[in-house]
């Protein structure tokens, strides 16, 4: 009895409760006035990317919220390293009619990144019916949702919002859960503030959110801009929509196919590359990229998939992004 006792004792010296979250989203206090307006409280930050991750054609709003008092270091290489305490909220919406952005929207979830002291935690927070608020549902769900695309063609998706363990497939590096877009490369471009258009990381670094912002920085192009090249156009729309798995330190390093913008002439970015245990996935194909045949590259015909088990990103999509594979598809047409 005596040990018995002793081990229930050091069971209550060594359990860690889980951290509890907010049941609402309104419970950040994040957002002012109606929160379906998403107008941002004092000490939190709206930001854009230059070249977003494809999400069902899914439009988004970000914001991110430091600790008081505190900033994030500026680095060009990777993701920027928020402190402890920090929050990041994307919220993915749909247009009732891209071509009337005012004639309102149908808000699908806000996911929360929340960096706690024991590592970031993602948390999918889903709208209702009557978009007044948005609750915690750990085990996501699914919604259908119609809208008009630019051409006035009525679109129909079945919009899938992931569990928390599958956010962990986008965003582990190493086993360890970290944001994924804001970057020096994705921000480092205008955006319309309250007092008019700046430079995110120049607002940023004068705002003191970010420390040691140099004057000379990277910057992506933006993969849907048709005058920039179509290899800036490729790196750009391969690094956000692939390399946060297919890297040396992500979920699908085993395959050695790393899409890193820095990967980019390499044979690791897929040149006449093998798969490794593709199975089915290669659709009988040999190799990942071949140079001027896209119907014979194993990119090209994942990317142009929706058969669960061969589509890539397995993750973050139901629907083909029509305009990413045609995008991947001129460019294997012009390698030589």
């Amino acid at each position: 009895m005596r040990y018995l006792g002793f081990i229930l004792l050091l069971g209550l010296f060594s359990y860690q409760p889980a951290p509890k979250f907010p049941s609402k989203l309104s419970d950040y206090g994040l957002f002012q006035g109606d929160l379906k307006n998403h107008v941002p409280n004092v000490g939190v930050t709206p930001y854009e990317l230059i070249s977003p991750l494809f999400s069902d054609y899914a439009h988004k709003l970000r914001f991110i919220q430091l600790p008081a008092g505190q900033s994030v270091a500026y680095n060009p290489d990777s993701v920027f390293q928020f402190p402890v305490g920090t929050r990041i909220a994307k919220t993915f919406y749909y247009p009732m009619d891209e071509r009337n952005p005012k004639g309102g929207r149908r808000i699908m979830e806000t996911r929360i990144l929340s960096h706690e002291p024991s590592g970031w935690v993602a948390l999918p927070y889903i709208w209702n019916e009557e978009q007044t608020e948005a609750y915690l549902e750990v085990a996501g769900g699914t919604s259908l949702v119609e809208f008009k695309n630019q051409q006035g063609k009525k679109q129909q998706v079945n919009y899938v919002i992931p569990n928390m363990n599958q956010c962990k497939g986008c965003h582990e590096r190493d086993g360890i859960m970290t944001p994924i877009g804001p970057s020096a490369r994705q921000m480092n471009a205008s955006m319309r503030y309250a007092h008019g258009d700046e430079n995110q990381l120049d607002y940023w670094s004068r705002s003191n959110q970010m420390s040691e912002v140099p004057v000379s920085r990277p910057k992506f192009v933006s993969y849907i801009d048709e005058s920039a090249a179509i290899n800036d156009r490729v790196k750009a729309y391969l690094d956000i929509n692939c390399a946060h798995c297919h890297n040396p330190k992500g979920p699908a390093k085993s395959s050695g196919l790393f899409l890193d913008y820095r990967y980019y002439g390499t044979t690791a970015y897929g040149m006449m590359k093998s798969p490794v245990a593709a199975g089915r996935g290669s659709g009988g194909l040999l190799y990942d990229i071949v140079a001027g045949k896209p119907s014979e590259s194993i990119l090209h015909y994942r990317m142009n998939s929706q058969d669960p088990g061969v589509m890539m990103p397995e993750l973050g999509r139901t629907i083909i992004h029509q305009e990413g594979v045609a995008l991947i598809r001129e460019w294997i047409k012009s390698i030589n």
